[in-house]
């Protein structure tokens, strides 16, 4: 039986800075993968037209020097599109890359693009949720794939096609497992909600062990070094509240501000979509916006809620 040929589109963008409806594209690269096997390369350099953001510069090393004599946005993109067709397109934390892919298609062609959009990063969380980090560096040290010359286009997408066959892999699979338990969902719930319970009660447990600790620390205890190593040990800290007001022009003249003083995103996100804020109000906030992520979740609403 002949083989069905799959095609996706393995890329990454460099930018002039995070933010998708005011910066621009400094560099583009993809590869095309069939069945698996990269079959064909494509990058370019991007003149924006305006200015790259030092703290842009700093991450991928991309200068207006480097990228004056490139194509320019409207130019690239018709080689762009040429490349990813209207084939799958995979990337690693895909919405950024394909947020800024989106807008330059509606400046250049006046349209929105239509491929598929997967999310490498996406199914690395759900294949190993109990990583610290998701990244692509994690994903490429997690299947040995070489990840040289990380943040220029090129090098990241490599990193990834050489990963994403292996990745895909495990998340078909898992995929596959999942789609067969469906018949299952009534059951699998109630089992659920079984291990939650079982996971609250350890925890209870360990928390009770923990006092136990404690209480033999501060009646003069020393550390204990387990059979395989680990130490058990006592520490305290103390910790202020702080009236804002009073500090932020210190920390500001300080270079503090922003690592002290971390946004409540979520927050914020609730002020825009609902109804206090006037709509100028609102419309400053979102040219604040420097980033978008994208989060998928199931909830459990307790009874009687």
């Amino acid at each position: 039986m002949v083989r069905k040929k799959v095609i996706e589109i393995i890329l990454d963008t460099e930018t002039t800075g995070l933010d998708y409806t005011k910066e621009r594209m400094v560099e583009f690269a993809a590869v095309r993968m069939e069945n698996g096997k990269i079959k064909e390369e494509f990058q370019t350099l991007i003149n924006p037209e305006q200015h790259i953001r030092k703290s842009s510069i700093a991450i991928h090393g991309i200068t207006p020097e480097m990228v004056k004599d490139a194509p320019t946005e409207a130019e690239a993109m018709v080689k762009i599109m040429d490349f990813i067709k209207d084939y799958p397109i995979v990337a690693h934390n895909a919405i950024f890359d394909y947020s800024f892919l989106n807008e330059a298609s509606k400046r250049v062609f006046g349209k929105e693009l239509e491929n598929p959009r997967i999310d490498s990063q996406q199914m690395f969380k759900e294949i190993y949720p109990d990583l610290e980090s998701h990244g692509l560096e994690a994903l490429t040290t997690k299947f040995n794939v070489d990840l040289t010359n990380h943040h220029r286009a090129m090098a990241d997408t490599m990193g990834l096609a050489l990963a994403y066959p292996k990745l895909k892999k495990l998340y078909n699979q898992k995929y596959s497992w999942e789609t067969k338990q469906l018949d299952n969902i009534e059951y699998l719930f109630e089992r659920y909600l079984r291990i939650q319970q079982t996971v609250v009660t350890l925890q209870s447990e360990l928390q009770d062990l923990k006092s136990v600790f404690k209480l033999y620390f501060e009646q003069g205890g020393k550390p204990i070094i387990s059979q395989s190593g680990e130490t058990l040990v006592y520490n305290t800290k103390q910790t202020f509240g702080y009236d804002f007001n009073q500090i932020k022009d210190v920390l500001e003249e300080v270079g503090a501000f922003e690592k002290a003083v971390k946004i409540n995103t979520g927050f914020v996100d609730r002020l825009v979509g609902g109804g206090r804020l006037d709509e100028d109000k609102k419309e400053i906030i979102k040219d604040a916006r420097q980033e978008i992520t994208e989060t998928r979740n199931v909830q459990i609403i307790k009874a009687g809620k």
